[in-house]
């Protein structure tokens, strides 16, 4: 097992009128004037907008309005967000979203404080942020679990680049599992398994420890009530439990005494650059394609997996079969979903050509059984083109 440092530091108050119960206690520390972050029109539509923004005022404070943020947020959207907490001289900011949301207002955080060009502050000078502008956030769209840490994906578009930038953690999180009906069950789909991915690109990472047993048992729940949850869409329990699912694995916990790989998330990354694609819809066709180049790297480790949270039965089969039965379960699980299988199906304007950007660009994991060569890289994108 190897050494870690471990610490969760988001305040989480999760259940059915969670917004109504703590939001106006936790704003009594967020000072006077409160930047309001947020989506597209589903916030508006579902009423939850004014029912904030009434509770903001009724607490004294000053709202500052700051809406469209996009899906695969941009580093021009940040550079304007970080502008605005400036220029309004914003105390807090409240995100009110999903992992795009989320993503965007950790690094306008980051960067409203930084001391000059934040892309650049981390990627050439390699600067952390020790501090930003404090935010919380009302999750309206689960499956990222963004909301339990310090991390944001944002798309720089000059550069056809997106990357994972450190940012600041939220200083609490309000999940209440009923806004989830305010989003469409794509979406739903989608965030189930982005959550899987998270799990499983740790899951498959080096070592084998206490964090992979706790890992695989959130998988088991995930898959459990997902199923369930395609049989019963509107069922808030459900809903709640898959919810719960996709905070855990992003408080790092399950990655504590491993070395994780996320391979397959890297890829999707550098897809997103150059096409714009939803992320774990692009994940549910990328993880097949990539496990069926590795599973012979690691059979046990696929077996097993197939074993524990699929429950595949080993009886009379070779290990190799039971590893290759589990990758097909993962494909499979997403047909379940309602989620599609190849960049084609998914709408996806993309040719040989962008694959071959794509594989050229995006980065390779360690890890990992064996870090892959571009071509291999290349080579599974075009499997599923």
């Amino acid at each position: 097992m190897k050494n870690f440092f471990y610490h969760a530091p988001v305040k989480v108050l999760f259940g059915e009128g969670s917004v109504e119960r703590h939001l106006g206690t936790e704003l009594r520390a967020c000072g006077k004037t409160v930047m309001l972050a947020y989506g597209g029109g589903s916030v508006k539509r579902s009423g939850l907008y004014d029912q904030i923004v009434g509770i903001l005022e009724q607490a004294g404070k000053t709202v500052v309005d700051f809406g469209g943020i996009t899906s695969n947020p941009t580093y021009d959207m940040v550079l304007a967000g970080a502008e605005t907490v400036k220029r309004e001289n914003v105390d807090f900011i409240l995100a009110v979203g999903g992992g795009s949301v989320m993503d965007c207002v950790k690094i306008i955080s980051a960067a409203a404080k930084a001391p000059g060009d934040y892309w650049k502050l981390i990627f050439e000078d390699h600067y952390y942020p020790m501090s930003g502008t404090p935010w919380g956030t009302i999750v309206t769209l689960s499956g990222t679990g963004s909301e339990m840490n310090g991390l944001g994906g944002i798309s720089n578009k000059a550069l056809n680049r997106k990357a994972t930038l450190p940012g600041t953690p939220a200083a609490f999180a309000i999940c209440d599992p009923s806004y989830l009906l305010t989003v469409s069950q794509k979406q739903l789909a989608s965030g189930i398994f982005d959550n899987l991915s998270h799990c499983m690109e740790t899951y498959f990472g080096a070592g084998d420890c206490v964090s992979d047993a706790m890992n695989e048992a959130v998988m088991r729940d995930i898959i459990t009530n997902a199923r369930a949850w395609v049989k019963d869409p509107k069922n808030v329990d459900i809903l709640g439990n898959l919810m719960w699912d996709s905070s855990l694995p992003q408080t790092f916990l399950f990655a504590c005494g491993k070395e994780g790989g996320f391979q397959c998330h890297a890829i999707e990354a550098q897809l997103c650059a150059y096409t714009g694609s939803n992320h774990g819809m692009a994940l549910a066709v990328i993880h097949p394609s990539y496990y069926r180049h590795i599973v012979k790297d690691m059979p046990e480790r696929f077996a097993q997996f197939g074993r524990r949270v699929f429950d595949l039965d080993p009886t009379g089969k070779t290990t190799q079969k039971l590893a290759d039965e589990a990758v097909e379960a993962v494909a499979g699980f997403a047909k379940e979903l309602g989620l599609d299988s190849s960049f084609t199906q998914l709408g996806l304007k993309v040719d040989e050509g962008i694959l071959r950007q794509v594989s050229e660009s995006c980065g390779i994991a360690g890890g990992m059984p064996r870090k892959l060569e571009r071509e291999e890289i290349f080579q599974l994108l075009c499997e599923v083109l």
